[in-house]
C-alpha cells in the first residue's frame, strides 16, 4: 500500500479517487482551499493548497518522505468565445490547468524518487483531442498537459511513470452550469455514443488504477475516459 497525493481532493474526481484508494488500503493526503469537507472526510490528511500563489508553494513538510503516487485533479471549465478572450484569461487558465501541476511536481520530485513505483497522473480533457467550438482555453492548457506526460514520462522512465486521463463532460460542481436541468442534461447526454455523461466514480476508477501498481507497465499514456465521444460518430 502506498502514500498517494491529490491535488484537489476536494472537487469531485479529487474526492471520488481519494475513496477509491482509501477502500483499497492506500494512505491519501489531500489539498483543498476553501471547502467543509475536512470533518466529513477525516480519513483524508487533508491540507491547504492555495493554487493562486503556486510560486510559493509550502507542501513538503506535512507529507511523508515518500510518495508512491501523485494526482493532480484541479481544473476550470471557462467556455468563451474566442473573440471574447483575452490573454489574462489564458495566463489564469493556464496556470491552474497547468503551472499548478508543475509546481507541486517539482517541489514533490524527491518524495516520488525515493517509491519504488511512483506514478504521475495529470487531468487532460477530450477537449485537447476533439474540436469544440469554445473551448479554446481548456484545448490550450489541456493540450500542454498532453505534452508534458510525453515529455515527462521519457525523462523520467523507469523510476516514475507519467499518464494522464483525457474525460468528457463529468458530473461534478465544476460543470453544474451545463446539467442543472433535465433538459441540459439530456442535451449533454446525448452527444455521447455511450448515451450518458461520466460520474467522478468512472475516472476515480481509472486515475486509482494509474496510480497504483496494477498499472506497472504502462506510462507515457493520455487514456480517454469520454463515453466513445473521441472515437466514435
Amino acid at each position: 500500500m502506498g502514500n498517494i497525493l491529490i491535488i484537489g481532493a476536494s472537487g469531485g474526481i479529487g474526492l471520488a479517487t481519494a475513496q477509491q484508494l482509501i477502500s483499497e488500503g492506500h494512505t491519501v493526503y489531500g489539498t483543498y482551499n476553501n471547502t467543509n469537507l475536512l470533518n466529513e472526510y477525516p480519513e483524508i490528511n487533508w491540507i491547504h493548497l492555495d493554487l493562486n500563489a503556486i510560486e510559493n508553494i509550502q507542501i513538503n513538510e506535512q507529507l511523508p518522505e515518500q510518495i508512491d503516487g501523485y494526482f493532480y485533479a484541479v481544473g476550470k471549465v471557462n467556455l468563451k468565445p474566442f473573440n471574447r478572450i483575452n490573454l489574462n484569461d489564458f495566463i489564469d487558465d493556464y496556470k491552474i490547468q497547468t503551472l499548478g501541476a508543475i509546481a507541486v511536481l517539482q517541489k514533490i520530485l524527491p518524495n516520488l524518487k525515493r517509491s519504488q513505483q511512483a506514478s504521475v497522473v495529470f487531468c487532460s480533457s477530450v477537449a485537447a483531442k476533439v474540436g469544440f467550438p469554445f473551448h479554446a482555453l481548456i484545448g490550450s492548457s489541456k493540450g500542454a498537459i498532453e505534452g508534458l506526460v510525453k515529455s515527462l514520462s521519457a525523462e523520467y522512465a523507469p523510476a516514475i511513470r507519467f499518464n494522464a486521463i483525457a474525460p468528457s463532460i463529468t458530473a461534478t460542481k465544476l460543470t453544474e452550469q451545463f446539467i442543472n436541468t433535465p433538459e441540459k442534461r439530456s442535451v449533454q447526454d446525448t452527444k455521447h455514443p455511450l448515451k450518458r455523461i461520466g460520474e467522478a466514480a468512472d475516472n476515480a476508477q481509472l486515475a486509482s488504477f494509474l496510480l497504483t501498481a496494477k498499472s506497472s507497465w504502462i506510462t507515457g499514456q493520455i487514456i480517454n475516459i469520454d463515453g466513445g465521444i473521441s472515437a466514435i460518430k
